[in-house]
């Protein structure tokens, strides 16, 4: 078999690979990625110590995506992530990226009945319609009052009319594509929508890989800020580690997939506000630093998302294992253990 992760040298992508080559190590795994995220290309001694083959190409274009023969299993990793994107106006790459990107793997996936993984995002429920149900502030973060949802999460069931993000629209609308394409012609498919993944070798940034660039800025020093819903840190997400997602994705190969789409998340047990994060960051590093305080929220943000994770759960057996501390540890030890090679990008 030929495995073809787009995006494989990203946070994401590296990590399937390489836990892919070491699931399947007889079988061809080839990352393949355009580098244009700043550190992606830490992740190429990685992926050749693990035995995954780097190809330098881009999902926008076809000719890249025909250059390997025959393909058995497309995990569609590639994206432009941040939900911020396109608010600067820069539409194009975005777009072009994360929804075009996906049809030619569509194509190439039609052309050899390849199974396919989607890596979608929870982004693709609409934030005014979350932000509008109930919720109780308490000391140190903001707890769903809605009684439906309650403790359980957002579900696949959960509404999908309003705006989402343009980042949100895209991983909707590859959905849809890929659902049509599959029946169609006739090949296996999964859709993971994913809440917040973390772990090491993310290049954590403000708009997207949170939890790392406040771990990476209490070890390297520097200031952070609480930014919207009044600036105090109390927004709250559900955190999942990589490895428990790449135990899903494992699993799913190897009971096969389902024709289905999931939500894929941290759940009730690792759901933190940003209130919460700081004082585990200061209990794992030793260290603190000055936080400060922006009251405005920026377009398209959430005041709260908890994954309900009961239809996987169903399904495939799979529940995370790793813990919020675990979570910050791991990533704490990857970057002291590298800290000349991370801190001119983390820092």
């Amino acid at each position: 078999m030929t495995f073809l992760v787009t995006g494989g040298a990203g946070f994401v992508g590296s990590n399937l690979a390489i836990r892919l080559k070491s699931r399947y190590p007889k079988e061809r795994v080839i990352a393949f990625d355009n580098l244009k995220r700043r550190g992606s290309e830490l992740s190429l001694s990685r992926l050749k110590q693990n035995s995954v083959e780097f190809v330098h190409g881009d999902v926008r274009s076809i000719s890249d995506l025909n250059q390997f023969g025959e393909v058995s299993t497309i995990l569609d990793c590639a994206a432009e992530p941040s939900v911020q994107a396109g608010l600067d106006g820069a539409t194009q790459y975005l777009v072009d990226t994360n929804l075009l990107g996906t049809i030619n793997l569509l194509e190439l996936a039609k052309k050899y009945r390849s199974r396919f993984v989607l890596l979608s995002s929870s982004r693709i429920y609409p934030f005014k319609v979350i932000n509008n149900l109930k919720y109780k502030e308490t000391e140190t973060r903001y707890e769903m009052a809605d009684p439906i949802i309650g403790k359980n999460g957002i579900s696949e069931e959960f509404p999908l009319t309003g705006e989402r993000s343009l980042y949100g629209a895209t991983k909707l609308g590859s959905e849809l594509l890929l659902t049509e394409y599959a029946s169609m012609f006739s090949f296996e498919y999964v859709i993971n929508r994913c809440g917040v993944i973390a772990g090491p070798w993310q290049m954590g940034k403000v708009d997207q890989g949170f939890l790392v660039l406040w771990v990476a800025k209490h070890i390297f020093g520097g200031n952070l800020n609480y930014t919207g819903f009044g600036g105090r840190g109390k927004q709250t997400r559900d955190l999942m580690h990589i490895d428990d997602l790449a135990d899903l994705i494992v699993t799913q190969l190897d009971s096969g997939l389902s024709n289905d789409l999931y939500n894929v998340g941290g759940g009730y047990e690792r759901l933190v506000s940003l209130l919460e994060v700081t004082k585990m960051v200061e209990e794992v590093t030793g260290r603190s630093i000055n936080i400060g305080s922006i009251p405005e929220t920026h377009p398209n943000d959430c005041i709260y998302y908890n994954t309900n994770n009961s239809k996987v759960t169903n399904r495939f057996g799979w529940k995370p294992k790793r813990t919020v501390i675990e979570l910050i540890t791991d990533v704490k030890d990857w970057i002291v253990n590298n800290q000349n090679l991370l801190k001119p990008v983390l820092s």
